[in-house]
């Protein structure tokens, strides 16, 4: 048997195994390091560390950067639900404590009469049984993992802390600010790969954002090769973008639409609106924070303008609610110029306190209560 599980990046186990043997025994350890890539891909387990299996899972975690996750075996049993229901309880019963919230996450490896999700729900109930500790799959301040490997399953603990997620409690939620903004791009031109190029760059970085919409405007004539070729190069990195996203977010998607326009006579029709013009020439972003959040505070559409090449005309900036310069002394090149003005744009909305935090669930429900 094992006394730990260290996930590591696949086509890594063998560069990892050596590393972790040499790490522990320069410690004092006499590890046996086990790798089977025909089995068990992206795995690598440790045993023969007896009672000091803890401390040397917090070694590998400090010394060994193949090391993605370290997971100490609270205890091993055979891989059928009641063994593995009765294992949950009793370790669950050790390590929740009164306030604790708690997660099951299973992860199955061969054939067995059950499904991860079957786990997850028989060792939570068992779980709430035992602790009286509510299911909180977000952020959990335990995350009990069952790693099952055919015929066997290993019970392991994890802090809430230690998982990496996308989102945890007070990060900022830009989408809703995104959606308001309304992207107006000079077009790029020149020869046409490139101008097809830097449309493919342009589509994938206001997809990336899924931002509320997206003009292409010029204020004099354009080649139509180079104005076709640029976006028939916007819409392919769209597109690419999106079908990644579709597939990989576990929320629905907005595609970000796209329409030709002249500059001016764009300025003309939303001059009623806010509108900001990215230069080097306007204040730096971050000195006009509260001014930057009272337009978005009160507006539904931010109309913000992006140079290529040349910048946009100065006669526009009368017409501009804000100049902003995002970084003093850096002229941004055209494919980071959309990036690089979300960026700072949200980045200085945070600043200012407008953006709405992320709460979990469970922190939504425990403030519904101390409501009443």
């Amino acid at each position: 048997m094992f006394d730990l599980i260290v996930k590591v990046p696949k086509e890594m186990e063998k560069i990892a195994a050596s590393h972790i043997e040499e790490v522990l025994r320069n410690h004092g350890f006499n590890p046996k390091v086990i790798v089977d890539t025909d089995r068990w891909l992206g795995i690598v387990f440790v045993s023969g560390l007896g009672d000091r299996k803890f401390e040397a899972a917090e070694i590998i975690k400090r010394e060994v950067p193949e090391a993605s996750h370290v997971l100490v075996a609270y205890k091993i049993v055979p891989a059928r639900l009641q063994d593995i229901c009765e294992a949950v309880r009793e370790i669950a019963s050790q390590v929740i404590k009164p306030g604790d919230t708690f997660a099951i996450r299973t992860n199955r490896r061969g054939k067995h009469d059950f499904t991860s999700v079957d786990v997850n729900v028989l060792a939570g109930k068992v779980v709430q049984e035992a602790t009286g500790a509510e299911v909180d799959l977000e952020c959990p301040s335990k995350a009990i993992y069952v790693e099952i490997f055919d015929d066997i399953a290993a019970i392991c603990v994890v802090p809430g802390e230690e998982e990496y997620r996308k989102l945890r409690p007070g990060k900022p939620l830009p989408l809703p600010i995104l959606r308001k903004m309304v992207i107006v791009q000079m077009p790029y031109t020149g020869p046409l790969e490139a101008c097809r190029k830097m449309g493919e760059r342009i589509g994938r970085a206001v997809q990336t954002f899924e931002i509320g919409e997206l003009y292409v405007a010029h204020y004099r004539p354009v080649s139509a090769r180079e104005l076709v070729s640029f976006l028939e190069g916007v819409i392919e990195g769209i597109e690419s973008r999106y079908d990644i996203q579709r597939r990989c977010y576990g929320r629905p998607v907005h595609k970000v639409p796209v329409s030709v326009y002249e500059l001016f006579q764009y300025v003309r029709e939303h001059k009623d609106e806010p509108i900001i013009v990215t230069d080097p020439k306007g204040e730096y972003v971050m000195h006009v924070k509260d001014k930057l959040a009272e337009i978005f505070k009160k507006s539904d559409r931010v109309h913000i303008l992006v140079g290529a090449r040349e910048g946009i005309p100065v006669g526009i900036f009368r017409f501009a609610t804000l100049v902003v310069d995002l970084i003093p002394q850096v002229t941004i090149s055209t494919d980071y110029a959309i990036t690089s003005t979300v960026i700072g744009i949200v980045s200085a909305l945070e600043e200012a306190g407008i953006l709405e935090k992320y709460v979990t669930h469970h922190m939504r429900k425990r403030e519904k209560r101390s409501n009443y």
